[in-house]
């Protein structure tokens, strides 16, 4: 039976708006008796006397309710949600930065947390103080840190400025040395929170390969990230987090699936028409084959790309197409033109192009599809600033007997032919 590490029994956690602290010597000891007989929080005025929630003060903003969750040991456990859904304060509680106001946390094994870019981090310090003094906080022993030590700046990629103050260090480096320290600090428990907005593509790589290490020495890692492709990619599990509240928590892809048609309703529209003379897009769109447009996909569907646009003047070198790009890595997986196949028609007029994204090509994770339109070795008139993001998910394989996530960054189906010459096949053995 595998092992829980993490018990998270009914927190909730409440905030007072315009207070700083209203804690005394007296609310300190009223609510330490109250957890020592199990009863609610009698200083957050949001408990009932039957150990129900009774309806908030107006000036009560409530972060987290009643949110229950299980980790196992060696799990990689992904958390995602909107701004404001609870997922840092969730990982404060886990890293004990704060108390929840009801509920209680249970963990086995000792945490490393990277929850701010650079905390604990002194400006006058060098890199190389930091790193001892950062360990140190994290619970590292001196002689663990000196041993570890090379290790963790090479990982960084700052060893050749480890003697420069921080202060002078891009806040990439920062969290570069940062996330190095914590990495390093061998956990049971690895925490990480939106690291990876702040680092360049190679140090992404080199973060969701570290946590995947870790992950393989049976340890757990909690992974907070705006990034599904990143997601997608490293977690087994996700769970989602909605305005405080546990909406649903399960395989990741699945969990991606029904963040992303939550927040289909909230995509930004696009500012359109737009005007790139000679060419003015009206309408621009990513649906499924039959014209119904959602940020979801499976593996096993059409994705179609439609562009409306007009043409004011003839342009015999003008280019329309889209860019495919993983929002894991950033890399344009390809490019494709409309007159890819044939020379395109350029007279003045009205449009309306459509490309179909054939199923079974595009690995589970997250996409922007974005357009691209050039006149041929002149100028680009749009050069991705419109585009769409759509996230796809694993439903089924590319044949019945292959249901599994391949590796690779696509997978498409490819036409195999079988030739039989009549004769068996001998292998020669020498």
């Amino acid at each position: 039976m595998t092992e829980t590490v993490i018990r998270v029994e009914h927190v909730s956690k409440a905030y007072r708006l315009g207070v700083v602290t209203s804690r005394t010597l007296v609310q300190d000891t009223q609510r330490w008796w109250a957890r020592w007989r199990g009863e609610p929080d009698p200083v957050s005025r949001v408990g009932g006397g039957d150990g129900r929630a009774v309806k908030s003060e107006p000036d009560t903003v409530w972060a987290l309710r009643d949110l229950s969750l299980d980790v196992s040991r060696g799990e990689v456990l992904g958390i995602i949600g909107r701004n404001g859904a609870g997922k840092s304060t969730l990982l404060k509680i886990l890293s004990r930065v704060t108390a929840p106001t009801e509920g209680s946390v249970k963990i086995k094994g000792r945490i490393a947390s990277l929850l701010e870019v650079g905390t604990g981090f002194h400006p006058e310090l060098t890199g190389r103080e930091n790193v001892y003094l950062n360990g140190a906080i994290l619970g590292m022993t001196k002689a663990e840190i000196r041993s570890k030590f090379d290790e963790m700046t090479e990982f960084s990629g700052c060893s050749r400025y480890i003697d420069t103050p921080v202060k002078r260090y891009s806040s990439g480096m920062v969290v570069r040395l940062a996330f190095s320290v914590a990495a390093h600090f061998d956990p049971e428990i690895l925490i990480v929170d939106e690291v990876l907005a702040v680092g360049d593509i190679a140090f992404q790589q080199k973060c969701i390969g570290r946590m995947q290490q870790v992950a393989g020495q049976d340890r757990t890692v909690l992974f907070v990230s705006h990034n599904l492709g990143a997601v997608s990619r490293l977690c087994g599990r996700a769970a989602y987090l909605v305005d405080g509240t546990l909406d649903a928590v399960g395989p990741t892809d699945g969990i991606i699936a029904r963040y992303m048609r939550a927040s289909a309703g909230r995509l930004a529209s696009l500012n359109l028409p737009y005007e790139a003379a000679p060419v003015t897009v009206r309408a621009f769109g990513v649906t499924d084959s039959s014209g119904v447009e959602t940020s979801v996909y499976s593996t096993g569907e059409t994705i179609r790309v439609t562009l409306a646009c007009s043409l004011s003047l003839p342009e015999p070198q003008l280019r329309i197409g889209f860019d495919v790009v993983s929002l894991a890595t950033q890399d344009v997986l390809f490019r494709s033109f409309d007159d890819d196949r044939e020379d395109a028609t350029r007279d003045p007029g009205e449009y309306r192009l459509v490309c179909d994204v054939p199923a079974h090509l595009l690995l589970p994770g997250g996409y922007r599809i974005r357009l691209q339109i050039e006149i041929h070795d002149q100028r680009w008139l749009v050069d991705g600033e419109l585009y769409r993001d759509i996230s796809v998910v694993l439903t089924d394989g590319v044949n019945r007997r292959y249901a599994d996530r391949r590796p690779g960054v696509i997978a498409p189906g490819l036409n195999w032919r079988r030739e039989w010459s009549g004769e068996p096949c001998r292998i020669l053995c020498r």
